[in-house]
């Protein structure tokens, strides 16, 4: 039996070590192509430099315009998420092990989430602009989808976790699955819920901006623009104006968690 160890040992080690040498090969190989270099990097501090005496002071001229396009950026982020949310629920049981009819429709369940989760947002983005064209509509799409594939994982996993006592001691009272569902499940699962939806939130806003570089609406758009015309009075005003959103947004998901847990 110690002999077994010993080998089972030496051959995890043997593992980690080859392991470990081909982490380290990726990464010089990656600081190599990506010409990481001390000279690059004090270039990039001086231009870095010229990027903010252009930028500074903002330029406020804009501001209403700036304001209107971030909020349609909040919106979008709402919107994705609200529908990507709801969408979630009904998948999350179908691919968890205790609520999911039968192992074929858990499997592929479970294959399409992962499946989804695999594809960057920007891919969607991109994907949903030919299809339905430039505009918020295609952010939207990204969004929801995107979590789909980030809440149906999450929720299936709570679904999954839960004490077996409140499902069973409904089932004894002859409740139907559905009663099991709304009684039982999902009240257990709910603070989990809420608090996996807002993070999603927070993470549609900040994506929400991104998508708008690729034409899927939102103050992207005009950050785009603003950096291609050199605009960066202007460029530094929608930076200052997301950071505000995202902090503000984060703030309210922290304390509606704090009440809901």
């Amino acid at each position: 039996m110690g002999e077994q160890l010993r080998r089972r040992g030496g051959g995890a080690s043997g593992w980690g070590g080859g392991g470990g040498l081909i982490i380290l090969g990726l990464f010089l190989h990656g600081v190599y192509i990506a010409q990481l270099t001390p000279e690059r990097l004090l270039s990039g501090m001086g231009r870095l430099g010229g990027f903010l005496s252009q930028a500074i002071p903002p330029d406020l001229t804009r501001a209403s315009n700036f304001f209107w396009a971030i909020l349609v950026t909040f919106e979008m982020a709402l919107v994705g998420t609200v529908i990507g949310v709801l969408l979630s629920l009904p998948v999350a049981l179908l691919a968890s092990d205790n609520t999911s009819p039968n192992r074929l429709v858990r499997n592929i369940t479970r294959n399409t989430v992962a499946a989804v989760r695999t594809i960057p947002d920007l891919v969607w983005a991109l994907i949903f602009v030919v299809a339905i064209g430039l505009g918020p509509a295609a952010g939207i799409l990204t969004i929801a989808v995107d979590n789909l594939g980030f809440c149906g994982r999450f929720f299936s996993e709570r679904i999954e976790e839960l004490e077996p006592g409140p499902v069973e001691a409904l089932s004894s009272t002859g409740a139907s699955q559905l009663g099991i569902i709304l009684g039982a499940i999902f009240p257990c699962a709910f603070p989990s819920f809420v608090a996996t939806s807002l993070y999603a939130v927070e993470k549609s806003i900040r994506s929400a901006v991104v998508l708008g570089l690729v034409g899927a609406g939102g103050i992207g758009v005009e950050l785009s623009t603003s950096m291609r015309l050199f605009r960066y009075d202007q460029a530094l005003t929608i930076i200052v104006m997301i950071w505000l959103v995202v902090t503000a947004s984060e703030q309210v998901s922290t304390q509606i968690r704090r009440r809901v847990i």
